[in-house]
């Protein structure tokens, strides 16, 4: 299928590794630009050598002073900008919530909510010259259930929802649509160290926490970045010109979070 993107101008935050990258690379397969911004010094490092058409900037979405330079070189090597991903997210601590040190919750708003804000404020001027215009904000299964033990993460997805809502009725004048993407449980190592941090403060083994995490689920199998990624690239084409304001789940049905 073709999806009519190509030229299309895209800033997928945390993109240098993980789901952020899959995204980044299935707009390259499309035909679209890609400038990706991660925290991570090393992965930013290896990208020239593993992925040479990525435009990469070191930057922390939770940082204004970083987000500003993201953007200068972002629209510098771009020439404008149609798509914004907000992909980055950090898990927070998994703790009961009077153990849970006020810095790690700081944290894990700033980087989950404030960073989609610091984003957005700047992207926003730019899509509105654009005739393809999208923001995707990750949220999360936890952003439309309860999480026991994971309430910073849970309680920052919630407002993701929020954030994107208002958004979409903000924005949908001048042709920017809004959309919230919620993983459920994706396959990687960053799933399989939430979930071990959470079997240990339930003093389960891992395969117990395992189990009862796909019992709440239809399908009882792990989303795949990619999964994450063709729907995210869908939304952005023109063929998902009328979608806006959604939460989409990709989670296998998952009713409720163990």
């Amino acid at each position: 299928m073709d999806l009519d993107i190509a030229g299309l101008r895209v800033l997928v935050t945390a993109g240098a590794a993980g789901i952020g990258l899959e995204i980044a690379r299935a707009f390259l397969r499309e035909g679209a630009r890609v400038h990706v911004c991660d925290v991570d010094r090393e992965a930013i490092a290896a990208l020239p050598r593993t992925d040479p058409e990525l435009g990469a900037t070191l930057a922390d979405v939770a940082s204004r002073a970083d987000v500003d330079r993201l953007f200068a070189e972002a629209l510098s090597r771009l020439g404008g900008l149609d798509v914004l991903v907000n992909n980055a997210g950090i898990a927070g601590p998994t703790a009961r919530v009077e153990d849970v040190h006020p810095e790690d919750w700081d944290r894990c708003l700033e980087v989950c909510i404030t960073g989609q804000f610091n984003c957005v404020r700047l992207a926003v001027p730019h899509l509105k010259q654009s005739r393809n215009a999208s923001i995707v904000n990750l949220s999360s299964a936890a952003g439309r259930a309860g999480f026991a033990l994971r309430t910073p993460y849970s309680a920052a997805k919630w407002a993701v929802i929020g954030f994107t809502k208002s958004l979409s009725r903000e924005l949908g004048e001048f042709g920017i649509r809004v959309n919230a993407v919620l993983p459920g449980i994706v396959s990687g190592d960053r799933q399989r160290r939430v979930m071990e941090a959470k079997a240990q403060q339930l003093g389960i083994s891992f395969a117990e926490m395992e189990r009862g995490a796909f019992a709440n689920a239809s399908i009882k199998d792990y989303v795949t970045p990619q999964q994450l990624a063709d729907q995210i690239v869908f939304l952005c084409s023109p063929r998902a010109r009328t979608i806006s304001g959604q939460a989409i789940s990709v989670d296998g049905d998952l009713q409720m979070l163990a």
